[in-house]
Protein backbone atom coordinates (compact mmCIF):
# COMPACT_ATOMS: atom_id res chain seq x y z
CA UNK A 1 0.00 0.00 0.00
CA UNK A 2 0.70 3.32 -0.73
CA UNK A 3 0.95 6.58 1.47
CA UNK A 4 -2.50 8.02 1.73
CA UNK A 5 -2.73 11.52 0.01
CA UNK A 6 -5.07 14.02 -1.15
CA UNK A 7 -4.44 15.33 -5.07
CA UNK A 8 -5.64 18.43 -5.82
CA UNK A 9 -5.77 19.80 -9.65
CA UNK A 10 -5.87 23.28 -10.64
CA UNK A 11 -3.22 24.15 -7.74
CA UNK A 12 -1.44 26.59 -9.47
CA UNK A 13 -3.44 29.72 -8.53
CA UNK A 14 -6.86 30.58 -6.94
CA UNK A 15 -8.96 28.14 -5.15
CA UNK A 16 -6.88 24.79 -5.93
CA UNK A 17 -3.74 26.89 -4.84
CA UNK A 18 -5.53 27.44 -1.20
CA UNK A 19 -7.25 23.90 -0.36
CA UNK A 20 -3.55 22.54 -1.56
CA UNK A 21 -2.11 24.85 1.03
CA UNK A 22 -4.67 24.24 3.71
CA UNK A 23 -3.56 20.11 3.67
CA UNK A 24 -0.28 21.14 3.48
CA UNK A 25 -0.37 23.35 6.63
CA UNK A 26 -2.62 20.65 7.88
CA UNK A 27 0.30 17.81 7.65
CA UNK A 28 -1.12 15.55 4.77
CA UNK A 29 0.54 14.74 1.62
CA UNK A 30 -0.31 16.42 -1.30
CA UNK A 31 0.14 15.72 -4.70
CA UNK A 32 -0.70 19.11 -6.61
CA UNK A 33 -0.99 18.97 -10.15
CA UNK A 34 -1.76 21.92 -13.31
CA UNK A 35 -0.43 22.91 -16.65
CA UNK A 36 1.66 25.63 -15.11
CA UNK A 37 4.69 23.38 -14.02
CA UNK A 38 6.34 27.25 -13.55
CA UNK A 39 3.99 28.26 -10.76
CA UNK A 40 3.52 24.50 -9.84
CA UNK A 41 7.71 24.52 -8.68
CA UNK A 42 7.10 27.49 -6.09
CA UNK A 43 5.47 24.95 -3.83
CA UNK A 44 8.88 23.42 -3.48
CA UNK A 45 10.27 26.32 -1.74
CA UNK A 46 8.35 25.24 1.26
CA UNK A 47 10.95 22.51 0.87
CA UNK A 48 8.37 20.29 2.37
CA UNK A 49 8.41 16.32 2.15
CA UNK A 50 4.38 16.62 1.97
CA UNK A 51 4.74 18.04 -1.33
CA UNK A 52 4.91 16.37 -4.94
CA UNK A 53 4.57 17.81 -7.67
CA UNK A 54 2.82 16.13 -10.78
CA UNK A 55 2.33 18.51 -13.35
CA UNK A 56 -1.10 17.57 -15.67
CA UNK A 57 -2.88 18.44 -18.43
CA UNK A 58 -6.15 17.13 -17.75
CA UNK A 59 -7.36 17.47 -21.40
CA UNK A 60 -4.68 14.83 -22.77
CA UNK A 61 -6.23 11.52 -21.68
CA UNK A 62 -2.41 9.75 -22.15
CA UNK A 63 -1.15 12.18 -20.13
CA UNK A 64 -3.47 11.73 -17.34
CA UNK A 65 -2.72 8.18 -16.79
CA UNK A 66 0.90 8.41 -17.20
CA UNK A 67 0.67 10.93 -14.32
CA UNK A 68 -1.63 8.87 -12.46
CA UNK A 69 0.41 5.75 -13.20
CA UNK A 70 3.59 7.68 -11.46
CA UNK A 71 1.89 8.87 -8.86
CA UNK A 72 0.77 5.57 -8.20
CA UNK A 73 4.39 4.45 -7.44
CA UNK A 74 4.03 6.07 -3.98
CA UNK A 75 1.00 6.98 -2.84
CA UNK A 76 -2.92 6.00 -2.86
CA UNK A 77 -5.13 8.87 -3.71
CA UNK A 78 -7.69 9.07 -0.64
CA UNK A 79 -9.06 12.22 -1.73
CA UNK A 80 -9.12 13.86 -5.13
CA UNK A 81 -9.97 17.25 -5.67
CA UNK A 82 -11.43 18.27 -9.08
CA UNK A 83 -10.56 22.34 -8.95
CA UNK A 84 -8.73 22.33 -12.62
CA UNK A 85 -11.37 24.94 -14.84
CA UNK A 86 -10.96 27.36 -17.26
CA UNK A 87 -13.74 29.60 -19.11
CA UNK A 88 -14.53 31.99 -21.41
CA UNK A 89 -16.81 35.36 -21.14
CA UNK A 90 -18.14 35.41 -24.68
CA UNK A 91 -21.61 35.42 -25.64
CA UNK A 92 -22.96 32.23 -27.51
CA UNK A 93 -22.67 33.96 -31.10
CA UNK A 94 -19.40 34.87 -31.07
CA UNK A 95 -18.15 31.25 -29.29
CA UNK A 96 -15.54 29.29 -31.32
CA UNK A 97 -14.97 26.02 -31.73
CA UNK A 98 -11.73 26.29 -30.20
CA UNK A 99 -13.64 27.82 -26.92
CA UNK A 100 -16.30 24.61 -26.94
CA UNK A 101 -13.03 22.33 -26.61
CA UNK A 102 -10.80 23.76 -24.04
CA UNK A 103 -13.76 24.71 -21.76
CA UNK A 104 -15.63 21.24 -22.38
CA UNK A 105 -12.42 18.99 -22.53
CA UNK A 106 -11.02 20.55 -19.55
CA UNK A 107 -13.76 21.48 -17.08
CA UNK A 108 -16.03 18.30 -17.80
CA UNK A 109 -14.03 15.49 -19.69
CA UNK A 110 -10.83 16.51 -17.44
CA UNK A 111 -12.76 15.61 -14.00
CA UNK A 112 -13.90 12.57 -15.70
CA UNK A 113 -10.81 10.96 -16.45
CA UNK A 114 -9.08 12.12 -12.98
CA UNK A 115 -12.22 10.29 -11.62
CA UNK A 116 -11.41 7.21 -14.06
CA UNK A 117 -8.10 7.03 -12.61
CA UNK A 118 -8.31 7.62 -8.78
CA UNK A 119 -11.98 5.12 -8.26
CA UNK A 120 -10.57 1.67 -8.78
CA UNK A 121 -8.04 2.33 -6.12
CA UNK A 122 -10.95 3.91 -3.71
CA UNK A 123 -13.60 0.90 -4.71
CA UNK A 124 -10.56 -1.57 -3.66
CA UNK A 125 -9.72 0.13 -0.36
CA UNK A 126 -13.66 0.79 0.34
CA UNK A 127 -12.47 4.15 1.17
CA UNK A 128 -12.17 7.47 -0.75
CA UNK A 129 -13.67 11.17 -0.99
CA UNK A 130 -14.29 12.61 -4.34
CA UNK A 131 -14.79 16.73 -4.13
CA UNK A 132 -15.58 18.45 -7.71
CA UNK A 133 -15.64 22.40 -7.73
CA UNK A 134 -18.46 23.40 -9.31
CA UNK A 135 -20.15 26.91 -9.40
CA UNK A 136 -23.37 28.55 -9.04
CA UNK A 137 -23.09 28.79 -12.45
CA UNK A 138 -24.22 25.11 -12.94
CA UNK A 139 -28.01 26.71 -11.92
CA UNK A 140 -28.21 30.11 -12.25
CA UNK A 141 -28.02 31.87 -15.41
CA UNK A 142 -25.24 34.17 -16.02
CA UNK A 143 -25.28 35.78 -19.63
CA UNK A 144 -21.67 35.61 -21.68
CA UNK A 145 -21.13 32.43 -19.46
CA UNK A 146 -23.12 29.28 -21.70
CA UNK A 147 -20.58 27.15 -22.64
CA UNK A 148 -18.98 27.34 -19.09
CA UNK A 149 -22.50 26.58 -17.18
CA UNK A 150 -23.04 23.59 -19.67
CA UNK A 151 -19.60 21.87 -17.94
CA UNK A 152 -20.31 22.77 -14.65
CA UNK A 153 -24.21 21.01 -15.31
CA UNK A 154 -23.01 18.31 -17.01
CA UNK A 155 -20.26 17.54 -14.36
CA UNK A 156 -23.04 17.63 -11.60
CA UNK A 157 -24.94 15.26 -13.37
CA UNK A 158 -21.97 13.17 -13.54
CA UNK A 159 -21.17 13.04 -9.83
CA UNK A 160 -24.66 12.75 -9.28
CA UNK A 161 -24.85 9.21 -10.89
CA UNK A 162 -21.40 8.17 -9.31
CA UNK A 163 -22.55 9.08 -6.10
CA UNK A 164 -25.45 6.53 -6.12
CA UNK A 165 -22.81 4.26 -8.17
CA UNK A 166 -20.03 4.25 -5.28
CA UNK A 167 -21.88 4.53 -1.64
CA UNK A 168 -21.60 0.61 -1.33
CA UNK A 169 -18.11 1.07 -1.50
CA UNK A 170 -17.87 4.17 1.41
CA UNK A 171 -16.73 6.60 -1.03
CA UNK A 172 -17.90 9.79 -0.89
CA UNK A 173 -18.81 12.26 -3.70
CA UNK A 174 -19.42 15.91 -2.82
CA UNK A 175 -20.24 18.91 -5.25
CA UNK A 176 -19.16 22.47 -3.96
CA UNK A 177 -20.94 25.44 -5.94
CA UNK A 178 -18.88 28.72 -4.95
CA UNK A 179 -19.84 31.53 -6.05
CA UNK A 180 -17.73 34.74 -7.28
CA UNK A 181 -14.22 34.24 -5.52
CA UNK A 182 -11.38 36.39 -6.34
CA UNK A 183 -9.18 34.05 -8.58
CA UNK A 184 -7.18 34.44 -11.54
CA UNK A 185 -10.17 32.81 -13.40
CA UNK A 186 -11.94 36.99 -13.41
CA UNK A 187 -10.78 39.41 -15.63
CA UNK A 188 -8.71 42.08 -14.04
CA UNK A 189 -11.96 44.83 -14.54
CA UNK A 190 -13.95 42.29 -13.11
CA UNK A 191 -11.46 41.99 -9.77
CA UNK A 192 -11.50 45.73 -9.92
CA UNK A 193 -15.10 46.55 -9.65
CA UNK A 194 -16.39 43.85 -7.60
CA UNK A 195 -13.04 42.02 -5.93
CA UNK A 196 -14.13 43.58 -2.17
CA UNK A 197 -17.35 41.79 -2.97
CA UNK A 198 -15.55 38.21 -3.87
CA UNK A 199 -15.02 35.59 -1.33
CA UNK A 200 -11.44 34.54 -0.57
CA UNK A 201 -10.28 31.73 -1.83
CA UNK A 202 -9.64 30.62 1.42
CA UNK A 203 -12.97 30.60 2.35
CA UNK A 204 -13.23 27.52 -0.17
CA UNK A 205 -10.43 25.63 1.01
CA UNK A 206 -11.09 26.14 4.67
CA UNK A 207 -14.66 24.53 4.10
CA UNK A 208 -13.41 21.66 2.12
CA UNK A 209 -10.79 20.85 4.39
CA UNK A 210 -13.17 20.50 7.04
CA UNK A 211 -15.52 18.52 4.95
CA UNK A 212 -12.86 15.89 4.58
CA UNK A 213 -12.14 15.48 8.14
CA UNK A 214 -15.47 15.06 8.67
CA UNK A 215 -15.86 11.33 10.21
CA UNK A 216 -19.52 11.12 10.84
CA UNK A 217 -21.86 9.19 9.50
CA UNK A 218 -23.73 12.19 7.43
CA UNK A 219 -22.43 13.59 4.78
CA UNK A 220 -22.90 17.16 3.11
CA UNK A 221 -23.53 16.00 -0.59
CA UNK A 222 -24.46 19.54 -1.92
CA UNK A 223 -22.70 22.80 -0.71
CA UNK A 224 -23.63 26.17 -2.27
CA UNK A 225 -21.26 28.95 -1.35
CA UNK A 226 -22.00 33.00 -2.14
CA UNK A 227 -20.77 35.75 -1.17
CA UNK A 228 -23.05 37.55 1.09
CA UNK A 229 -24.16 40.29 -0.59
CA UNK A 230 -25.27 37.38 -3.56
CA UNK A 231 -24.07 36.89 -6.75
CA UNK A 232 -23.03 39.33 -9.34
CA UNK A 233 -25.36 39.86 -11.90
Amino acid sequence: MGKPAIWVTGASSGIGKSIALKFIDSQKNVIVSSRNEKELNNYLAKESDLIKVFPVDVTDAENVKSTFTNISDEYDIDCLINNAGVTSFTPVENSTEEDLTKIINTNLSGAIRLIQQVLPGMIERKHGTIINILSVAADVVFKNSAIYSASKAGLKAFAKVLREEVRKHNIRVINIYPGATRTPIWPNNALEEFGERMMSPDDIANLIYELYQNNSTAIAEEIVLRPIQGDLK
